[in-house]
């Protein structure tokens, strides 16, 4: 007996100690502040990270023990790329970037093996011409749920009453299926294109919203359908019920065939945040499968609000994550953000008027579309400019609100994960990454503790259960962690960013 105790009591230590344990990477002379960089994934066994500095770019592979093995430099890339995209699979990975010479915008591709490598020779996948010079990107990537299809998006926008959109399809071996042109009539005021999906059949889908004024409610909404093969599209007007919407998001459900129109709603214009609304269409018959509104339950509120009152308990939160389920029903995850200044605190109004639209569109650009103060994409010092400045900006990230609604969008049940995060002049460090482990979703972000962050984890079940685990182990002093960046490159690991004496670097976390 006494052996056998002792065997379990050896066996439980081990899950103990093998439950979460984090390796991290050195610092790199090279991975200083104004790194870009994106977590690309997983291959052979080793984990690839593109960095890249001004001109500079280059593919890390790191060992499992989050040792450089090897450092890749991407000469093929031109000097001043606008922009650059990856998208892997399990043993290759395909490099997106854009350039401007002379007159012409080029959209190129270049796939990469396991090692970070380049095969063969870049691929051009559209260009443009212009008469001005670019300092932004022209084409999207988009790709489908399966990676079996990819599409390179642009919109002309020159004609205000007019926008041609063009979309170049491709397969997943990048051979080019069809290119098409579509011109969408814009003859409503304040109307724009956004949240553009492209589904496992390659059909593109998007919205049209249209809103009294720039900076005001959306009062109208069309879903815009373009099939792969043709060059036409339906166009389907979305039934508000006389509500007036702000954060709307688009999401396809390859599973059922299903888009997913959501978003936040108040009953007045420019009120207080009352629900969330649910629109379900069947993209085979092009018909409503589910309209809904659901109205937030006071205890819902008090449950989800911070310092302010339940009334305004959601004036703060902003959609960041939709899960589809295989039986046609989902889970939306949101976040109250906001910010503060020595000029007053910030609200969901102050941040779409601070960019005049939300939605930015010039004659040749595509679609940029803001939808809360914080966004995924890595800035040295924060997103407003950094310590340069005379003002100070202190970014908030509370807690997250998790959602779970059936098939008809009615909402099953609901769960408020409780945090308080806050910092001056960047918002790195706060926010969350999400870890899908399969019978539940873990988020990881940062906690304030005794002046010290320490990395967190929460999960949610199925079932809206709520678990809470005890801080990661092995935490060590100086680095923090930016868990927003993280990226799922297992069923059991995650690579998180952090910051250690202003050099980049990067983490593996085990669960």
């Amino acid at each position: 007996m006494k052996g056998l105790f002792a065997l379990l009591l050896w066996v439980a230590g081990t899950i103990g100690a093998g439950a979460q344990r984090i390796y991290y990477s050195e610092p790199d002379k090279d991975d200083v502040r104004n790194l870009n960089f994106e977590v690309i994934g997983k291959m052979n066994g080793h984990f690839l990270v593109y960095k890249g500095v001004r001109d500079n770019h280059s593919i890390t592979v790191y060992d499992n023990n989050m040792k450089i093995k090897e450092k890749i430099v991407l000469d093929f890339i031109p000097n001043r790329a606008l922009n650059v995209d990856f998208l892997s699979y399990k043993d290759y990975s395909y490099l997106f970037y854009q350039y401007q010479k002379k007159n012409i915008v080029f959209c190129m591709a270049a796939k990469l093996n396991a090692d970070g490598k380049l095969v063969g020779e870049p691929v051009v996948l559209d260009t443009t011409d212009i008469n001005y010079s670019s300092s932004k990107k022209l084409y999207t990537v988009l790709n489908s749920e399966d990676k079996q299809k990819i599409g390179v998006l642009k919109i002309n926008s020159k004609n205000e009453r007019s926008h041609m959109v063009t979309l170049s399809l491709f397969n997943a071996d990048l051979a080019r299926l069809v290119k098409s042109v579509v011109a969408i009539s814009m003859d409503e005021k304040h109307a724009f294109l956004n949240e553009f999906v492209l589904d496992n059949e390659g059909d593109l889908a998007f919205l049209k919203p249209a809103g009294s004024s720039q900076n005001d409610n959306i009062t109208r909404l069309d879903l815009v359908v373009k099939k792969a093969l043709t060059d036409s599209v339906a166009v389907y007007n979305v039934d508000l019920m006389n509500l007036f919407m702000d954060d709307i998001r688009l999401k396809v459900d390859n599973q059922n065939k299903h888009y997913l129109v959501t978003s936040f709603f108040s009953k007045s214009k420019r009120g207080n945040i009352d629900g969330l609304f649910c629109s379900m269409w069947d993209k085979t018959t092009g018909t409503v499968v589910a309209n809904n509104n659901t109205i937030f339950s006071e205890e819902l509120r008090a449950d989800a609000k911070g310092d302010g009152s339940q009334k305004t308990a959601f004036n703060d939160y902003f959609l960041q994550n939709i899960v589809m389920r295989k039986d046609g029903g989902f889970v939306i995850a949101s976040e109250s953000v906001y910010t503060s200044s020595r000029s007053g605190a910030s609200n969901r109004w102050d941040y779409m008027n601070g960019f005049g639209s939300p939605y930015y569109m010039s004659p040749y650009n595509n679609y940029y579309y803001y939808s809360s103060p914080f966004n995924n994409y890595y800035y040295p010092w924060g997103r407003y400019g950094g310590f340069g400045g005379f003002q100070v900006t202190r970014y908030f990230a509370d807690n997250v609100a998790v959602l779970s609604f059936d098939s008809s969008a009615t909402m099953e049940w609901s769960n408020v994960l409780r945090k308080s995060q806050y910092d001056d002049n960047t918002d790195n460090y706060l926010g969350y990454g999400t870890m899908n482990s399969g019978g539940e979703i873990h988020f990881i972000f940062n906690q304030l503790e005794k002046r010290n962050l320490l990395l967190s984890d929460q999960s949610i079940t199925a079932d809206g259960q709520l678990h809470r685990s005890p801080t990661f182990k092995n935490l060590d002093k100086g680095y923090n962690f930016m868990p927003r960046f993280a990226k799922q490159v297992s069923s059991w690991e995650m690579i998180v960013p952090c910051e250690y004496r202003n050099y980049i670097c990067f983490a593996k976390v085990e669960f």
